[in-house]
């Protein structure tokens, strides 16, 4: 008699399981981008600003001139309109926000940016080390430590000899991986920041939608929240977790890190449903942030920050957090997400599937240096105007960024490309090239991972004006001449895979 139930049972729970299985599909979403209404225009200097900020690279004294001079412009300009607006009390001038971020100033709210244990940027020092030496402490100098307790060293060490060596980041990464037993599609549209520099996309947190930029150059999904003051939300969509059914608190959990633009943000931490394109994660951990620099909440079109790069650099303490691609990675078709943000298009992010239409050719796969939490690769040779290849610097490493606006190039590359244009020049006083705005502009062809030469249209490396007929060169110099970062200059020219299941990039022209 048992023997029999016993048999039952066991075929009931195969039939179930064989059930449950055919039911359970993987899936694939997108998320489109739209033209931003707002746009009112690049700014070359600035976009140069926020590159270097973002992985704390030395910033030139031309290029710190020429921002003193555009804010000084602005505000002058806004002291006519409205001089109200210019009594700021706790606003601090640019040099001295420049110098915090660096390591070598002071900031408000009592948090010294210039720690005594390190924090400091050593430019090129001892073979190309970017970052800091000491334990990359910020904020606080009671011991805030922000990303990997080791160093956080970007680029290459000892002149390339130790260029991929892991961090040893502090904290595990979270082993939430909630499954999810539903096949779910859907599109979103998402709007370009300033003329494609900046993409932007809504995402719906505890069904509440706010404005994130998809960065494959950082890991944290970041947002303006409730617990900010009032008067830094101005102009932002804001969650509020009270407002959510599905929020729940971290308790202990919290976050400190800086973007690209200088922009600093801290707060707490919770868990929440996270909807990207009409699929969604049930427990997605959420930075909230409770404090943010002045500079990122004058930012009216961006409401946070969805990282897509490898959840090894997230910042969430005590224990490192996964990203929404990671968490979600395992009911995809694909293990892969796409960028086609082509210039003139409406650009779309697809995550699970790889859409042939959009690309011309097969696709060339690269190899991917996860080690320091990025989308990294070697760079080591350029064609300029459909040249013969030349050599870069040996050993050179480059990034794909869609969180930075420009190229930042070997200082070989930028210099036999402007050697090229009539007319171009280093501009002291815009901090980096210029060149006439109706120059003839030539193709450049940059090498990724020794395998693929992709090709960046000259049309697309002309950025924005900046003024006397000049405009701003959308290849710039890294100060590290063995650290590059390709971004949203490259990916106008490129369909870029970014395969999270063998750390790949695959990478073809647009069709």
């Amino acid at each position: 008699m048992h023997t029999r139930s016993l048999f039952v049972y066991l075929c009931t729970l195969f039939a179930f399981v064989s059930l449950s299985t055919a039911d359970i599909q993987k899936r694939s979403f997108s998320v489109s981008r739209v033209p931003n209404p707002n746009f009112t225009g690049r700014n070359g200097p600035r976009a140069l600003v926020k590159a270097y900020r973002k992985f704390l690279m030395p910033l030139p004294d031309g290029l710190v001139a020429a921002m003193e001079a555009q804010d000084k412009k602005k505000g002058a300009q806004q002291a006519k309109r409205s001089p109200l607006k210019l009594r700021e009390p706790k606003r601090r001038g640019l040099l001295s926000d420049l110098l915090s971020d660096l390591g070598l100033g002071g900031n408000t709210a009592g948090n010294a940016a210039g720690n005594q244990g390190g924090n400091r940027n050593n430019g090129n020092q001892g073979g190309n080390q970017v970052g800091n030496q000491g334990g990359n402490q910020a904020g606080n100098q009671g011991g805030n430590q922000v990303g990997n307790q080791g160093g956080n060293q970007i680029g290459n060490q000892n002149g390339g000899q130790g260029g991929n060596r892991n961090n040893g980041n502090g904290g595990q990464i979270s082993t939430n991986t909630t499954s999810l037993a539903t096949n779910q599609t859907g599109a979103v549209e998402a709007k370009p920041e300033k003329n494609e520099a900046e993409f932007i996309s809504p995402v719906k947190i505890g069904g509440q939608m706010v404005n994130l930029d998809f960065d494959t150059g950082s890991s944290d999904l970041w947002v303006f929240s409730t617990q900010l003051n009032p008067a830094l939300t101005n102009g932002h969509r804001v969650y509020d977790p009270s407002q959510s059914r599905t929020f729940r608190p971290m308790q202990g959990a919290q976050f400190r890190i800086k973007y690209g633009d200088g922009s600093q943000a801290v707060g707490n931490v919770g868990l929440d449903v996270v909807d990207v394109g009409g699929a969604s994660f049930p427990q997605q951990a959420v930075q909230m942030a409770t404090a943010v620099s002045d500079q990122f909440a004058r930012d009216q079109n961006n409401d946070g920050l969805m990282g897509l790069a490898f959840s090894s650099i997230n910042t969430v303490k005590p224990q490192q957090q996964r990203t929404f691609f990671d968490n979600v990675k395992g009911s995809l078709a694909e293990p892969v997400f796409t960028a086609d943000l082509r210039k003139g298009s409406s650009g779309t992010y697809t995550f699970g599937s790889i859409d042939k239409s959009r690309f011309q050719g097969p696709l060339t796969w690269i190899p991917v240096n996860n080690t320091k939490g990025f989308w990294q690769f070697t760079s080591e040779s350029f064609a300029v105007n459909g040249g013969q290849p030349q050599p870069a610097s040996s050993g050179g490493q480059a990034i794909a960024d869609t969180g930075t606006s420009l190229m930042l190039a070997d200082p070989k590359m930028v210099m036999a490309y402007y050697a090229q244009v009539q007319g171009a020049r280093n501009n002291a006083q815009m901090g980096g090239f210029t060149f006439p705005c109706n120059a003839q502009l030539p193709d450049l062809d940059v090498d990724v991972g020794g395998v693929y030469m992709a090709k960046v249209f000259g049309k697309d490396v002309n950025f924005a004006e900046v003024g006397n007929g000049e405009c701003f060169g959308g290849v710039q110099v890294s100060p590290s001449p063995k650290f590059a970062i390709y971004g949203d200059i490259f990916f106008k020219s490129q369909f870029v895979v970014f395969n999270a299941g063998n750390n790949s990039l695959g990478m073809a022209p647009h069709a």
